[in-house]
């Protein structure tokens, strides 16, 4: 298998600095740094142009390249995507608007859309009307995506975290609804751990919608620290040729930055030339 473009999750690193998170991610091997916009600012829209040029600087300063926006509206009050209430959904669908442009400001392409809080169904939305609802803002957002060159990649996420999308298969309907080439599919290991449906299985089966992919474990670390083996998903992103970002989520920090970065990349590695 051909080494594919791996990435990290700024994130991962805490509260260093940006610069010094993007030398570790560079020293490590990785070619590109996916960033949740709460670390940067508490609203995209606090952001000055001033602000996307110098955080753009830094990620390149290092030899990197940004690859996107994830965690789109974590740690935001305002904003959810099928809320019964029209202004509410307007609103949200203008703020994805601006990360679309953050992104493109801050040389990106993909805007990873998982947010379980702000998806997942309200006591007076049932799941029809809920995907009508997103069905709607992603509707909404296309002339942005079209404008800004980036994709809005939709992800499933497990029934413990959302009633909402929880199968690749659901979230490709919706695909098929909205039926742009800007709003894609986003897979994520740990994620899709929960289906019934293998994961190499699922990777195959909707290989065309593919744009994201995000490397975890279900211990909640980085791959190569749990039980998931990554030999039959590499393989199956070789049997597809994906060639997009490989990039690294982690939500369980306890191992510390340098060893999740190091020894998730390694371990990566280790797994394609072993597919071959």
């Amino acid at each position: 298998m051909t080494d594919p473009r791996y990435s990290i999750c700024n994130e991962t690193f805490g509260d260093w600095p940006l610069e010094r998170a993007c030398e570790m991610a560079a020293g490590c091997g990785y070619a590109g740094l996916e960033l949740a916009p709460f670390t940067l600012a508490p609203l995209a829209s606090d952001l000055t142009a001033a602000d996307r040029t110098r955080i753009r600087r830094t990620i390149e300063s290092a030899g990197l390249e940004c690859v996107g926006l994830h965690w789109l509206l974590a740690k935001t009050t305002r904003f959810h995507v099928t809320h019964p209430d029209p202004a509410v959904r307007a609103t949200t669908a203008l703020y994805l608007g601006e990360l679309a442009r953050l992104c493109r400001d801050l040389g990106g392409r993909v805007l990873v859309f998982g947010s379980p809080g702000q998806r997942s169904c309200l006591p007076s939305v049932g799941p029809e009307q809920a995907r009508d609802h997103l069905f709607e803002v992603c509707s909404r957002l296309l002339p942005t995506l079209e404008a800004t060159d980036t994709i809005l990649a939709l992800e499933p996420l497990s029934p413990a975290e959302t009633d909402l999308l929880t199968t690749a298969a659901e979230t490709c309907q919706l695909l098929d609804r909205i039926g742009s080439p800007r709003v894609r599919l986003h897979l994520d290991v740990k994620a899709m751990a929960s289906e019934p449906t293998p994961i190499p299985e699922n990777i195959r089966r909707h290989a065309a919608a593919l744009e994201h992919f995000h490397a975890n474990d279900t211990n909640l670390q980085g791959p190569g620290f749990g039980a998931v083996d990554f030999h039959p998903i590499f393989a199956a992103l070789a049997d597809i040729r994906y060639a997009g970002w490989v990039s690294v989520e982690v939500f369980d920090y306890a191992p510390g930055p340098e060893r999740l970065a190091r020894e998730s990349l390694a371990y990566m590695r280790r797994i394609a030339a072993d597919v071959g």
